[in-house]
């Protein structure tokens, strides 16, 4: 043995850095949690809170927190820590860009089972709406508070604590997890936060990964403490920016498609569901000044986000990716439960 290799095997599990590649929000959540354990973190990513590259979706997502249906009991908690930490964060003050609004959601057909219905034990003055306080074409509606993120606050929020808790952020691109061990050979965990990058790195290369284009319209109005949700075959929504005196107008999904220039015709589409399903907030023929477009690459991947843990020989590589349009809402609870499965790490290379 080398006297390189026994000085870096002197080194303790918890004064290894705790490398992490990708700073979306579940790479820069997940570097919090850890710093807050006492973990030293890096991260490495080729895009960084800032950034305004569409590749970069957390800098154009809606986030919005909302219950997700059709997902397992575990995936549910991991929403409502979330739900949890962004309700502190929007109390302690504006600095995170973290608001409470109210929420009109509106479903085309009778919820089922395993539906977004769960969301109600998470969430503040949960009701179901009478008839004839919501369109007759609704099958029902329920009225709530929830959070909504505003990214191009959060985002540089995020990277401050992070670095001021001591995090580090290094701005480079890799194409594979073995560049990552080249670079960090002392380190024994490594967590892949990279989004649908894992479907290029060369030792992953995972095919459920995939980019999908979203394409949204800012519409400025002071008219923004209200979120409207159509939860249904439409995918229609009004989220609030009370922090930007706006709202955000959507959606589509648009799978492998990279264009950044902006469709007219999505966005007019957009603002004409939005104002059916809100005209007292978006007008039918917006003035232009207040008019705006926003364009992001979301991380998606089929059959849901991957979360899970492999060892690789000495190393040990978790997995967080491919969240979506959820990113946000799962964000804290993922990197609440990646810090518990680093933990589970150092318990096993404790010596007794």
């Amino acid at each position: 043995m080398g006297e390189c290799e026994s000085n870096t095997n002197d080194v303790p599990f918890s004064q290894r850095p705790i490398v992490i590649l990708g700073a979306g929000i579940i790479g820069c959540a997940t570097a919090r949690q850890l710093l807050l354990n006492g973990f030293p973190v890096v991260l490495v990513a080729e895009y960084l809170p800032g950034d305004q590259n569409i590749y970069y979706a957390s800098a154009w997502a809606g986030a919005a927190w909302h219950a997700a249906g059709g997902i397992t009991p575990d995936q549910r908690y991991l929403q409502a820590v979330t739900h949890r930490v962004l309700l502190k964060m929007a109390q302690d003050g504006p600095e995170a860009g973290v608001s409470i609004v109210n929420v009109r959601e509106y479903l085309e057909q009778k919820p089922a089972p395993d539906s977004a219905i769960w969301g109600k034990t998470v969430v503040s003055k949960f009701r179901e709406m009478k008839p004839g306080e919501y369109p007759p074409n609704f099958n029902c509606a329920w009225a709530y508070e929830t959070l909504v993120t505003d990214p191009t606050r959060h985002m540089p929020y995020i990277r401050n604590l992070v670095e001021f808790l001591g995090g580090r952020f290094i701005r480079q691109r890799v194409e594979s997890l073995q560049e990552l061990y080249d670079m960090f050979p002392e380190s024994r965990v490594f967590i892949n936060a990279s989004g649908w990058g894992s479907k290029t790195l060369t030792d992953v290369q995972d095919d459920n990964c995939f980019p999908e284009r979203g394409q949204n319209v800012f519409l400025a109005t002071d008219q923004c403490d209200t979120l409207h949700f159509r939860n249904g075959k439409e995918y229609t929504y009004v989220i609030p920016r009370p922090l930007s005196k706006g709202v955000v107008l959507g959606g589509v999904r648009q799978q492998d498609n990279l264009s950044s220039e902006v469709d007219m015709d999505i966005a007019r589409d957009e603002i004409a569901r939005a104002h059916q399903l809100a005209p007292e907030i978006v007008p039918e023929h917006p003035a232009a000044e207040k008019v705006s477009y926003i364009i992001g690459i979301r991380p998606s991947r089929k059959g849901g986000f991957r979360l899970d843990s492999e060892r690789k020989g000495h190393r040990v590589v978790l997995s967080a990716y491919g969240f979506g349009g959820g990113g946000y809402s799962f964000s804290y609870g993922i990197a609440d439960a990646v810090a518990k499965m680093v933990e589970r790490v150092e318990r096993e290379n404790v010596i007794l």
